[in-house]
């Protein structure tokens, strides 16, 4: 079993960045995909990030395209807008491919929040 913590969440104004990391107990990543997911309250969880097993291939919500990067270790986040505050969750799959759905994804962690001032 997999089990994920997210952390890097916090309090930040509009403009300025964060960096989320997901970390896996007791594994490395270098054999799971990873996604990022956020859910603002009131909201359904939406896509936001993710990287293939490989490395090689990545894919971004258009919301954050050009503002946020990632790798399987963290979700680089700058720009930093204030409807981009949600919990943010981390998410893995041994699978290779790449996913931009809930169900492409096998692990969860139990979330990170994000909030972003005006």
């Amino acid at each position: 079993q997999v089990q994920l913590v997210e952390s890097g969440g916090g309090l930040v104004q509009a403009g300025g960045s964060l960096r989320l990391s997901c970390a896996a107990s007791g594994r490395t990543f270098n054999r799971y995909g990873v996604g990022w997911f956020r859910q603002a309250p009131g909201k359904e969880r939406e896509f936001v990030a993710s990287i293939s097993r490989s490395g090689g291939s990545t894919y971004f919500a258009d919301s954050v395209k050009g503002r946020f990067t990632i790798s399987r270790e963290y979700l680089q986040m700058n720009s930093l807008k204030p409807e981009d505050t949600a919990v943010y969750y981390c998410a893995a799959t041994p699978k290779a491919g790449i996913y931009m759905t809930s169900s492409g994804f096998e692990y969860w962690g139990q979330g990170t929040q994000v909030t972003v001032s005006s």
